[in-house]
């Protein structure tokens, strides 16, 4: 384990987890450079932080835990009940829940922050995974890999409302800052389903091409709209590719080189920078997001999974 160091104030803190190092790192986004690791539970996947910024939530999947960890410390302080095998999970807007996917039962368990108990479990179809909350507080939304469907989830009732298909083996889901659109990746689909939240219907698929790269190694899976429903960004798996996508218009723009396999993405605060793990090189990326362009590329530990960044 690395010895803490402290993070410059001016730094863009980056929390990273490390699926075969069963640990978290934290990355000084700005100066390119790890500061340090710490041990958590086993196959830690989700990450968020805490809506005041002092804590870190962190689904350890084999420990069928979620890990509430200090943001400054690293230290594991409190867990919260998330059922078994928790992949990982979204925050309510207004931080009091967490919805949480638990592939292993085929369910959505929501988890009262405060109280540390569980409010319910909702049976979702198998192997769900992704998880998004609308911030507008009105929905919940799990995708389920093997039943191919996006489950909305009344987030004041929590029940299930409605389910929609999508291809095959969907992977995460994102609303727009507005609410008004759900984006759905489906990894073997190859492609981002796009849907008008007040009708619960398609508006738009869009598919990918990567020139030079086999259609069966474009494997979409994180994906993140900017606040300004400008542009949308698809984590394009074994393709080691970001899709940069005109979120107008709904047309792919670019394609953005990171590392190997890359699995998730997140924004900056300011979002200035998307930041991409790269699980297969052991790396995160680093992208500008005012020029489009891949700026760094910096070494965070094996198998680098989930990210979520603070100031």
């Amino acid at each position: 384990m690395m010895a803490a160091v402290a993070v410059p104030a001016a730094a863009e803190t980056v929390y990273v987890t490390l699926e075969k190092d069963n640990a978290v790192a934290v990355v000084d986004g700005i100066g390119g450079k790890r500061v340090k690791t710490a041990k958590v539970g086993l196959r830690p996947r989700g990450i968020a932080l805490s809506r005041d910024g002092k804590q870190l939530y962190v689904a350890a999947s084999d420990s069928h835990a979620i890990q509430i960890l200090d943001a400054d410390t690293l230290k594991v302080v409190g867990k919260l009940p998330g059922g078994r095998d928790p992949e990982t999970f979204a925050l309510s807007p207004d931080g009091k829940r967490l919805f949480v996917s638990n592939e292993d039962d085929n369910q959505l368990t929501v988890a009262d922050i405060a109280d540390k108990k569980i409010l319910k479990q909702l049976p979702m179809g198998v192997e769900p995974e992704g998880v998004a909350a609308s911030p507008d507080g009105r929905w919940v939304v799990c995708t389920s890999e093997t039943t191919n469907m996006a489950h909305w989830i009344d987030a004041q009732t929590l029940e299930v409302a409605d389910n929609s298909l999508v291809d095959g083996r969907p992977r995460a889901a994102a609303f727009s800052a507005d609410s008004k659109q759900l984006w759905v990746t489906s990894e073997m689909g190859g492609n981002v389903a796009v849907f008008d939240v007040a009708s619960r219907q398609p508006i738009k698929t869009i598919a990918f091409q990567v020139p030079g790269v086999p259609q069966e190694k474009i494997q979409p899976v994180g994906v993140k709209l900017d606040d300004a429903g400008q542009w949308a960004y698809v984590a394009l798996g074994p393709a080691n590719r970001v899709a940069v996508i005109d979120a107008k218009k709904l047309e792919v723009k670019d394609y953005l080189l990171v590392g190997q396999r890359v699995w998730n993405i997140a924004f900056s605060p300011d979002q200035k920078h998307l930041y991409s793990a790269n699980g297969a090189s052991n790396d995160i990326s680093v992208i500008d997001l005012e020029s489009h362009k891949v700026t760094k590329s910096i070494a965070v530990g094996h198998y680098p999974w989930g990210l979520v960044v603070a100031p």
